[in-house]
């Protein structure tokens, strides 16, 4: 079924895992207990790697800052290694300091801007200490009514705070800055979109990317186009991998529309998104609300591999010719042939061949590793959103 390139292609494949993936997690209204929940981001580190273990999908784990700090990232990074995993993106947080609540790199008081530019430099300042690559910046920051504040001023204050920030950067670092449409905000959010966000990295510099959140979108977008848009601009920095039926879901990537996920990793495949040479860092961010968080990972990392097994099996030289003779039934058809081909089976060979479990979820059963940390980790506190 896959020729010698796809499995060069699918070898080549890495998904991020984000920490606070591993920890409790709920609604809006209640936070849920699960036995055997990290206490430390070092039980979190533990728990990703079961995952890479299983499935070699998962070689790097996001940090979350403040929320995953330690004494000395440098051992923490070893003990990663010891794990069989490595330290990926740092992300940082400026949504929980009751100095934001009227913005932090936009607000109007340089104090405070002072403040949450100084926390993105302690970020870097973790990115050097443990050889991390990106720093992701989701911004809360916006106004719930009209007139609330200056639109313009905000903007500018944004491009400010970023270019101290990224003038920061090491020569081998990137600042990657992520958009939601709504959300702690409702009237405006100051990067509300990938053109907002566009428009700050290209006046940055480079090493300034777009993460592309596949939740954080009004309904209906077409986030296929936006991908293939920003890979062509040479700005696709990365992806946060979930899935939603109505906004922020933050469920399990693929749940609510696999053919979505097919679609975008399409235009991935058709944009050099997965070459060896590829700026775009891959990565999930999910909330598990209600299933176990290691399952929850592993079914995700699959979820994209599959479709990207299926978007690699699209006959790119026939779909061409399809285009460019106008025959849209067929140029559909190849889509859809490939999108309906079932590639599980080729894919448990392929696993099988590398010294991986055939089915990985059923391994991870079979392992007793939850049954495990159960037992283990009794006492101490829980992660989870916040902590």
């Amino acid at each position: 079924m896959f020729d010698d390139a796809m499995l060069t292609t699918l070898a080549r494949q890495a998904v991020e895992l984000p920490s606070w993936a591993f920890g409790n997690a709920g609604t809006r209204f209640k936070v849920y207990g699960t036995p055997g929940t990290p206490r430390t981001i070092r039980e979190k580190l533990a728990d990703a790697a079961q995952v890479h273990r299983l499935t070699g999908l998962a070689p790097t784990v996001a940090l979350h800052i403040p929320w995953d700090l330690v004494d000395d990232f440098a051992a923490l990074a070893a003990d990663a290694e010891d794990l069989g995993v490595r330290l990926g993106t740092v992300n940082s947080n400026t949504f929980q300091d009751d100095d934001y609540k009227f913005g932090s790199l936009t607000h109007v008081d340089p104090t405070v801007r002072r403040k949450a530019i100084d926390h993105h430099l302690a970020c870097i300042d973790v990115m050097d200490a443990t050889g991390s690559r990106d720093l992701k910046i989701w911004l809360p920051d916006g106004t719930n009514y009209p007139g609330q504040g200056d639109i313009r001023g905000r903007q500018d204050r944004l491009a400010d705070s970023l270019r101290v920030i990224y003038d920061r950067l090491g020569p081998e670092q990137r600042l990657v800055l992520e958009y939601k449409i709504f959300e702690p905000f409702f009237y405006t959010m100051d990067v509300p979109d990938w053109g907002t966000s566009y428009a700050h990295v290209t006046a940055l510099g480079e090493r300034a990317m777009v993460c592309l959140d596949t939740g954080h979108h009004a309904p209906s977008t077409n986030i296929e186009f936006i991908v293939a848009q920003l890979l062509r601009l040479g700005r696709l920095g990365s992806f946060d991998f979930n899935s939603r039926f109505y906004a922020d879901d933050d469920l399990i990537v693929g749940a609510a529309d696999p053919f979505q996920l097919f679609r975008i990793l399409a235009e991935v495949v058709r944009g050099g998104g997965l070459a060896t040479d590829s700026p775009v860092a891959f990565m999930l961010d999910q909330c598990h609300n209600i299933e176990d968080k290691i399952p929850g990972q592993i079914r995700s990392v699959l979820n994209v591999q599959e479709m990207t097994a299926r978007a690699l099996l699209i006959d790119q030289g026939a779909l061409r010719a399809a285009q460019d003779s106008g025959d849209v039934l067929a140029a559909n058809g190849l889509y859809m042939d490939a999108f309906y081909t079932d590639v599980r089976p080729a894919l448990a060979d392929w696993r099988e061949s590398r010294g991986l479990p055939r089915d990985p979820m059923a391994a991870y059963t079979a392992s007793g590793y939850g049954d495990r940390i159960a037992v283990e980790r009794v006492g101490g506190t829980p992660s989870g959103w916040g902590a």
